[in-house]
């Protein structure tokens, strides 16, 4: 039984055999077109027959034909290792996505290309930033459509709607999966009239009720227009925790208010029925295989029971506390974080009466919480190569990566008993991110004092010093920091960061040189030491360190002029013609350098680019008249017919700088004036 759970923890679980085209369009005669809906942040209890202060007939109608389980869990409490689960069938200990902003790696199998291969039609829907194409989900899709509303960072049920219903009316005579994501639950709650009158004091409600509106209008247009038969999952990524055992919202616990979620299954094969079998989301992942006719075990059309794994790191990953492993056998739930509680969900569903003390388990289910594969903190670090506009729509919506690697250390607290802090970290961990230092400066002392070795806090505190000026104050956090973790990489870093923009930056070059030597791709540091090769002089180097930088994250158009700039100030000009395109690409409207491209392109010899170049250049330049020189130039090399008069225009818009090039330029010898 141990082996079987350990197998289960870091494997999908499901083999798959790739068939010959023949064999597989046989297969698919008669397979259903698939529709999965994903609905964030829904708790258990606030959707279904069983809920409480709240009706959702869609939601209900999908349940009386299908399956629905009373004891479906989440892997983790968070949307995009959630969604990687269900999409993968595996745990975050094997597909090692554990927390929002994290990359699915494109080696892990996931399930929409494995379908598209089968010869089904994919399509996505998604509502939040937080799955994003960028983090590996779209793999597999045809049309993977994460469009939000310019400025946001998620998008409502009925606009995510509106845009599956339209992809819908495309005709096909193949067999369909569509997944659509609805996000709406999410914090903060501001449901759509009528649900905001309706639920005034509880708008959470509010929004899975608008949600559940939704839901009716999706499943009767797939329903109309899907070819064949038609297979349905409906299914929570998490919950949410509306303050039990303190937890506001979710990802820091494990408690049946974040991992306790709603599921259907309906579809061929499945007779309508309630399950209490506890079962894990990640068969999702399994069901849909199972439907597309691959053989898959674990897939819930046989509602067999299974020990359920879950996983909470990110206090763990972010703050160096205990980390934190579920396990749910029949009726039972375990979480070890320190020590293990353990609870009677079917008795006592709000988990109000720990049993660790009285009650025993099964021999597995110890060995399936000690022998869960823990992830390092130092490997499973937040990247570093999303862009401001990435951090800030991650930040608008709760989620914020602490800044760097904590210090693990024996008798870590739980985070259980940190609840007091997790609203107060979040509020000022998107003060920093928003660069909000003067407010986020007392939220941060307020979580030192509490937890005197959460080196992200003191490490954002001797930034935010740094950053309004602070310098003695700023210094003393950093030597508070470096004591939390005498040999932390961050701790250096971001103490280079801190020399770097004052007076004393020459004493950020040996830090900063340090850290890149150990860490080749560590954004900040490669920044920074660009920076100070410029102040050096050392051009040639501060171009290779940009560059190096821009092929790690997306730059944004004023930094890839400025690039172009120093790389054509150190004669590249090919990077730098490249650099310029891409930035009048980016804006063709405000871009100003057509005079550098101008000139970068007669360099290049690539005489027709430099004339639409120059041409391109308004007579409001103030270097016109040097336009007017390089565009007769080219002008003669390119054998134009008015060349004669392009030298004499150049002659009379001729300034000190021009007069003498022109009177000395040989091409131009040969040529009367007119």
């Amino acid at each position: 039984m141990a082996v079987s759970l350990a197998r289960l923890m870091v494997s999908s679980g499901c083999g798959t055999v790739d068939r010959p085209a023949s064999q597989t369009a046989k297969a698919l005669a008669g397979r259903p077109s698939i529709l999965l809906v994903t609905l964030d942040t829904t708790r258990a209890d606030s959707i279904g027959p069983e809920a409480i202060g709240i009706q959702t007939p869609s939601f209900n109608a999908l349940a009386a034909r299908g399956v629905r389980f009373r004891q479906a869990y989440a892997a983790v409490p968070e949307t995009l290792p959630s969604h990687v689960s269900m999409m993968t069938g595996a745990y975050p200990a094997s597909h090692a996505v554990h927390e929002n902003a994290r990359f699915l790696s494109a080696t892990q199998p996931i399930v929409a290309d494995r379908l598209r291969q089968l010869g089904y039609r994919t399509a996505a829907f998604v509502s939040s930033f937080t799955l994003a194409r960028r983090f590996g989900l779209a793999r597999g899709f045809d049309t993977y459509d994460d469009t939000l509303p310019a400025g946001a960072a998620e998008r409502a049920s009925r606009d995510t709607t509106d845009a599956a219903l339209a992809y819908l009316g495309q005709p096909s005579a193949q067999p369909l999966f569509l997944w659509v994501h609805y996000f709406d639950p999410h914090y903060p709650y501001t449901p759509p009239e009528p649900f905001k009158s309706q639920f005034a004091n509880k708008p959470y409600l509010g929004e899975v009720a608008a949600m559940d509106a939704q839901l009716a209008r999706l499943v009767a247009a797939f329903e109309q227009r899907a070819q064949g038969p038609v297979a349905m999952v409906i299914v929570g990524d998490h919950g949410e925790g509306l303050g039990d055992h303190g937890e506001a919202q979710h990802g820091n616990l494990l408690y049946q208010s974040t991992m306790h979620v709603p599921l259907i299954v309906l579809g061929p094969g499945v007779t309508p029925k309630v399950s209490d079998a506890p079962v894990s989301t990640r068969r999702v992942f399994h069901t849909l295989l199972d439907w597309a006719g691959v053989p898959a075990p674990l897939s819930l059309r046989h509602a067999e029971p299974e020990v359920v794994v879950g996983e909470a790191m990110k206090p763990f990953l972010e703050y160096g506390w205990q980390p934190q492993v579920m396990v749910v056998d029949g009726r039972h739930k375990s979480i070890l974080a320190g020590r293990v509680e353990i609870y009677d969900v079917s008795a006592d569903p709000d988990e109000a009466r720990d049993l660790s003390a009285s009650d025993s388990l099964r021999p597995a289910v110890p060995r399936a919480l000690r022998d869960y594969p823990v992830p390092s903190p130092a490997t499973s670090r937040p990247p570093e190569n999303l862009d401001e506009h990435a951090r800030r729509s991650l930040a608008s919506l709760g989620y914020v990566s602490a800044a760097a690697t904590p210090e693990v250390r024996k008798g870590a607290p739980r985070p259980a008993d940190m609840v007091a802090l997790f609203g107060l970290i979040e509020k000022a961990s998107g003060l920093f991110v928003a660069g909000q230092y003067a407010k986020a400066i007392p939220l941060l002392e307020r979580i030192l004092a509490a937890d005197p070795f959460n080196l992200d806090a003191a490490l954002r505190l001797a930034t935010a010093h740094s950053s309004l000026g602070h310098e003695a104050k700023a210094l003393e956090m950093f030597k508070k920091a470096a004591a939390i973790s005498p040999i932390s990489p961050d701790v250096r870093t971001y103490l280079a960061l801190h020399y770097a923009r004052g007076r004393q930056w020459e004493l950020a070059v040996p830090l900063l040189e340090k850290v890149v030597a150990d860490a080749p791709e560590r954004l900040p540091a490669l920044e920074a030491l660009a920076m100070v090769r410029e102040r050096q002089g050392r051009m040639e180097e501060a171009v290779g360190l940009r560059q190096k930088v821009y092929a790690l994250r997306t730059p944004t158009g004023s930094e890839v002029i400025e690039l172009g700039e120093l790389e054509m100030g150190v004669g590249q000009t090919a990077p730098a013609i490249e650099s310029f395109e891409r930035a009048r690409a980016l804006d063709p409207g405000r871009f100003t350098h057509d005079f550098e491209l101008g000139l970068l392109y007669l360099d290049a010899r690539q005489f027709t680019n430099a004339r639409d170049a120059l041409d391109r250049v308004p007579t409001s330049h103030p270097e016109y008249a040097m336009v007017l020189f390089k565009r007769a130039q080219v002008s003669v090399l390119l054998n134009e017919p008015d060349r004669a008069a392009r030298i004499a225009r150049a002659r009379q818009r001729a300034d000190a700088s021009t007069r003498t090039l022109i009177e000395k330029e040989r091409l131009f010898q040969n040529l009367r004036r007119p």
